[in-house]
């Protein structure tokens, strides 16, 4: 069956012309007839999407309330080149665009990513911001180094906030209630919306905040009862669930359960609409208790359960305060001048016990041995941006600007082994049963001054070049305590200097397009991506390094990894046809990518850390498109093929065990190969979405049935001879029945309606699965995505 619907899903899209891409899906879902106007400010101006000359993508407003489109993690539904692993709320999510991706799958996601640039409003932050009260969602694909700072390395993705409103009162209400297959709880999701004209014409206040409750349906059998005095494994290597279980193990059930606050306030400050300040306050908290990934089968743990010893709660908040400042100067230029500080925090608790037995440290001679890690990451961020955007008129326009973006880290990790200090006889010296700490902290900060320049040839053709220069600094300290071995633990200890690095240099922006007829233009551009270097948060080495000890640290050229950069060059064709009953765009890319960025381990201790190394190239095509082929239906499809490898070799940077399970055998760094496949995104993806409407007297009924195709995806370079896997395929399928009036709207709808089973990404590799000195490791994990899910929801409009 799953075979027949990818044919059949990849035979409709290509059948309605295979000239469509980026951009259509954001039309209106409900609409009977005509086309949408989007406006976007990718460009920095406002123009519709449809005269927009770049590779854009923009969800709408009513889109994202139809779809139930709530975070970042579902925009790759239907915006195609992207691809988005789920992999549960411990994090914003694994994104990658247009394959630029060199490191590993992993179940957890990532919380940063300077790949891309999100941002909401004009401030850049990596975080899953709620998709509450937005104009729309613009995906920028391809580098967008000249006009975006802070990581566009591959693209841009933009919550563009609906802003306060100075002449009318509004007010908006929103619940949905749902359940979920393999889970005991049921969802929950209430957020508002209210707008206050306080001083009317010039005073306004905009709040939009939400509360979810997302339930769980991973489960935790394996919990130890009391850590330190508990047999990890009470009924043997082979399946824990033996007599003794319920001595020593627990069941804890929906672990990656998702319990999150958020708020957006706005006030807007107007002297006239030419003048005009708008102050923004975001927060947003995410609970959760555990990943939404599976162990595999380790100790007869099932598709749903995760073999982890502990229960591993992540707990995030993100705070943001901006100030943005707009003037048109006497109808030369608007001037946009923008300040902002965000402030990011992440715990994360995990199961630690598999590293420490790979260290050989003997800590296996303790039977009820076991450890886990407390890990924490606070991040400031300053960041300023000023520009002028020309609105005189004329053969030219103009854009140029500053830009300059300070981040602060700091990041205090420790290793609790229950138990374990007692049993080497220093509990009395360390009685929290530390076996290892460290404090990192690291500055990175960086200057720019950008701007764009376009010149109207013809009415029909202009010619767009741009240019940005950057300058960055890169600083990092860092220390390490050993407790176990009687060094004292103070976490205020200055941690000493780790290195320093910094570049500067320049991208570049060439774009031209031409309209054929009046609704339909071809575009092409040439733009440099880059992205910043930076410390690697791991305390450096001492000098020199302590023989026969556990030593996780960084050697000096271990410290810091050097920046990366991608060439993009691309074709496009936009356009709107058969008196806009069908619009389209369709575009292919070429990026070579050098410098790359790679995720590899520290010689000492096997500590994750970025490096350099290789070059490669990801190229292929994307394409969408809206048919409205009678009044009342609609049929929205996206497809990408993205082909995407390494082209030259990077000696050194795939660590595998040489013997599967066999814990004997010695660890090496293999070299990653010219011609092996990226990792982490899907060659082939697409969706196809039909919405009929119908109405009913002064109100509307709205079906919509969407298919998601993914294809499969690879889990590390050089995948067949490390280990690695082709993580399959799969499909999906989403539905809703609204019934839709001015001031309400009720709806039934369903996700994953089949309840479709798969993995969309790996947690290390298979020479990771195995018995270490007794212990059934449990390293290896598959991230899986949410089972079938079904509810009802409201939304009332005052």
């Amino acid at each position: 069956m799953n075979n027949r619907l990818k044919v059949a899903l990849n035979s409709a899209t290509f059948l309605t012309g295979c000239m469509l891409t980026t951009g259509a899906m954001a039309q209106d879902a409900g609409a009977s007839s005509g086309s949408e106007e989007i406006v976007v400010t990718a460009t920095r101006r406002e123009t519709t999407l449809q005269d927009t000359p770049i590779n854009i993508s923009a969800i709408s407003a009513d889109m994202l309330e139809k779809q139930r489109i709530d975070d970042v993690r579902d925009i790759a539904d239907f915006t195609p080149g992207i691809t988005i692993s789920d992999t549960g709320p411990t994090s914003t999510g694994s994104i990658v665009l247009r394959g630029i991706s060199a490191d590993d799958t992993g179940d957890s996601g990532s919380d940063g990513d300077n790949t891309l640039g999100i941002y909401l409003g004009e401030v850049p932050l990596y975080y899953d911001f709620k998709l509450l009260d937005l104009e729309r969602v613009e995906t920028l694909l391809g580098p967008q180094g000249t006009l975006y700072g802070v990581g566009t390395l591959a693209g841009a993705i933009r919550y563009i906030p609906k802003r306060p409103n100075p002449d009318s009162f509004e007010a908006e209400v929103h619940s949905r209630v749902y359940g979920k297959d393999h889970s005991k709880d049921v969802g929950f999701q209430g957020d508002f919306m209210l707008n206050i004209p306080l001083v009317r014409d010039h005073v306004a206040f905009r709040t939009a905040s939400g509360y979810y409750f997302d339930p769980g349906f991973i489960d935790y059998p394996l919990v130890l009862r009391e850590p330190g005095v508990s047999l990890p494994q009470a009924g043997g290597t082979g399946n824990a669930i033996g007599p003794d279980y319920a001595a020593n193990l627990r069941m804890v059930r929906d672990v990656n359960f998702e319990r999150t606050y958020t708020t957006r306030n706005q006030l807007l400050l107007q002297y006239n609409p030419n003048v005009k300040a708008i102050l923004t306050y975001v927060y947003q908290q995410t609970r959760t208790n555990g990943r939404q990934a599976n162990s595999a089968g380790v100790l007869g743990t099932g598709p749903y359960e995760n073999g982890s010893r502990y229960v591993e709660p992540h707990r995030r908040h993100a705070h943001l305060v901006s100030l943005e400042l707009n003037a048109n100067l006497w109808d030369i230029a608007d001037l946009v001048a923008t300040t902002a500080y965000t402030n990011r925090k992440v715990r994360e608790v995990k199961d630690q016990t598999d590293q420490l037995l790979d260290l050989e440290l003997g800590y296996e001679a303790f039977p009820a041995f076991s450890a886990y890690l407390i890990r924490d990451n606070n991040t400031e961020q300053y960041n300023d941006e000023i520009r002028l955007v020309s609105r005189h008129g004329g053969p030219f326009s103009w854009t140029i600007g500053g830009f300059y973006n300070k981040q602060t880290s700091s990041y205090p990790y420790v290793e609790i082994a229950p138990g374990l200090a007692d049993f080497y006889g220093v509990g009395d010296t360390n009685p929290d049963d530390i076996e290892y700490a460290s404090i990192t902290r690291g500055k990175v900060t960086e200057k720019a001054a950008f701007g764009e320049l376009t010149y109207q040839v013809t009415p029909a053709w202009q010619v767009t070049a741009g240019a940005r220069y950057f300058k960055y600094s890169s600083r990092l300290a860092g220390a390490i305590v050993l407790p176990l071995l009687g060094d004292p633990l103070d976490p205020d200890e200055l941690p000493q200097e780790g290195g320093t690095a910094g570049k500067s240099g320049w991208v570049w922006k060439f774009n031209s397009s031409y309209k054929i007829a009046p609704d339909l233009m071809v575009y092409a551009t040439y733009s440099k991506g880059y992205r910043l270097g930076g410390p690697n948060y791991v305390a450096p080495c001492p000098d020199p390094v302590p023989p026969d000890q556990q030593n996780a640290c960084a050697l000096p050229d271990e410290l810091q990894y050097g920046p990366d950069t991608t060439k993009n060059i691309e074709i496009g064709l936009r356009g709107e046809l058969f008196d806009r009953k069908l619009n389209f765009h369709f575009d292919v890319f070429r990026i070579n990518w050098s410098g790359l960025q790679l995720g590899t381990e520290t010689t000492y201790g096997a500590v994750g850390i970025t490096g350099n190394g290789g070059s490669a190239r990801s190229q292929g095509f994307e394409a969408s498109f809206t048919a409205r082929p009678t009044r009342g239906l609609s049929i929205q499809g996206t497809y990408s093929y993205v082909d995407a490898k390494l082209t030259s070799d990077a000696p050194g940077i795939i660590s595998i065990r040489t013997v599967p399970g066999d814990y004997s055998s010695p660890v090496v760094a293999l070299d990653a190969l010219a011609g092996d496949r990226l990792p982490g995104s899907a060659k082939n993806a697409g969706s196809l979405g039909v919405t009929y409407t119908r109405p009913l007297g002064d109100a509307e009924l709205i079906a919509n049935w969407t298919a998601v195709y993914r294809g499969n995806v690879v889990s590390r370079l050089g995948w067949e001879r490390t280990y690695g896997e082709l993580i399959p395929s799969y499909v999906t399928h989403r539905a809703s029945l609204t019934y839709s009036t001015e001031k309400y709207d009720l709806s039934l709808w369903a996700n994953n309606i089949f309840d479709k089973y798969a993995v969309v990404s790996i947690g290390a590799d298979r020479s990771r699965i195995g018995v270490n000195d007794g212990f059934a490791v449990r390293y290896y994990s598959r991230a899986v995505i949410n089972p079938r899910t079904f509810g009802i929801e409201g939304r009332f409009k005052f």
